[in-house]
């Protein structure tokens, strides 16, 4: 399945990992791109020298394209854009912010630039500053969310755009792939099947608990905050969505959730735990190796396509 990406990217398949904070690290990101697809690093808030660890242990685990990904709030948001380019990083995708600032250093340094977007208008703005894609990511997905589905964002911004568009949000299997390309994608993004990979390294406690999630264990904190994030229905969640509406101060949320990703990543805290997850959970039931999961996306969506 040739498609704009592939070519921009020189990948097999036209297929992301998202690149999921705490989540997306070396030993994923190779094995998606050992697959064919784009491994993805996260970047978040971690140190650059781990970072930097992270990137060479996946030049060594592949010498297919891979990228990372950078929360444009995050504090070290400068440091590792120079590590990008120090790095000589083939992809960068980028959320939470504007990466204008560092476009015209990334593209010298031949980095292809693909920010994650939730709005037509912010989409337009991302292909004005020289994206050379942008990644329509819906509310279905896990972790931060816009409010626009899937379904509605992504033909709004294939219509709005010259550069490729990639759908994120609600994709876990190939009938997702080929309705996202009937809605003119040319790519999709995955997150929450692949925390039920083989290679994906959380907790067997969050594997376990994305596997036995059906379609309503989801739940959205950070409301009323303006800052919405979608996770699988726990004590942490309904402890924060109950201060969320009494309006508790803020140094009680800040103790609430500070770590509560490291709590269900690393420590396997299903209880105090934040464990960011999609809408899409309920489909996913058992844990497979990267490979195994993009081959039968792509076959499946093939088919379809073929009819």
């Amino acid at each position: 399945m040739k498609t704009r990406i592939t070519e921009l990217l020189g990948i097999e398949y036209p297929i992301f990992q998202g690149g999921m904070a705490w989540i997306a690290e070396s030993t994923l990101a190779s094995a998606v791109s050992n697959a064919g697809g784009l491994g993805i690093i996260a970047g978040g808030s971690a140190p650059i020298d781990y970072l930097r660890d992270q990137i060479r242990k996946t030049k060594e685990m592949t010498d297919k394209p891979f990228g990372v990904n950078i929360m444009l709030m995050s504090p070290n948001a400068e440091e590792l854009a120079k590590l990008v380019i120090e790095e000589k990083v083939p992809v960068v995708t980028t959320g939470a912010g504007n990466p204008g600032k560092y476009m015209e250093a990334w593209k010298a340094a031949g980095i292809k630039v693909i920010p994650v977007v939730p709005s037509v208008a912010l989409a337009k703005r991302m292909e004005r500053a020289g994206a050379d894609a942008v990644v329509a990511e819906g509310t279905e997905s896990g972790g931060h969310i816009g409010q626009n589905t899937t379904m509605c964002l992504v033909p709004q911004v294939v219509d709005a755009l010259e550069i490729p568009v990639i759908a994120a949000g609600g994709i876990a299997d190939g009938r997702g792939v080929a309705a996202s390309f009937m809605l003119g994608a040319e790519g999709v993004q995955v997150g929450t099947r692949f925390l039920a990979s083989e290679e994906c390294q959380i907790h067997e406690n969050y594997k376990n608990a994305v596997i036995a999630a059906k379609d309503t264990d989801n739940a959205i904190t950070g409301f009323y905050s303006g800052s919405p994030c979608r996770c699988i229905k726990s004590k942490y969640t309904k402890k924060l969505q109950e201060m969320e509406k009494n309006a508790a101060p803020p140094e009680d949320f800040e103790a609430l959730t500070v770590g509560s990703l490291r709590k269900a990543v690393v420590d396997g805290n299903t209880d105090e735990g934040s464990m960011l997850c999609g809408l899409i959970a309920g489909m996913v039931n058992e844990v497979k190796p990267a490979a195994v999961i993009i081959k039968e996306m792509m076959e499946q969506a093939e088919k379809l396509l073929g009819k």
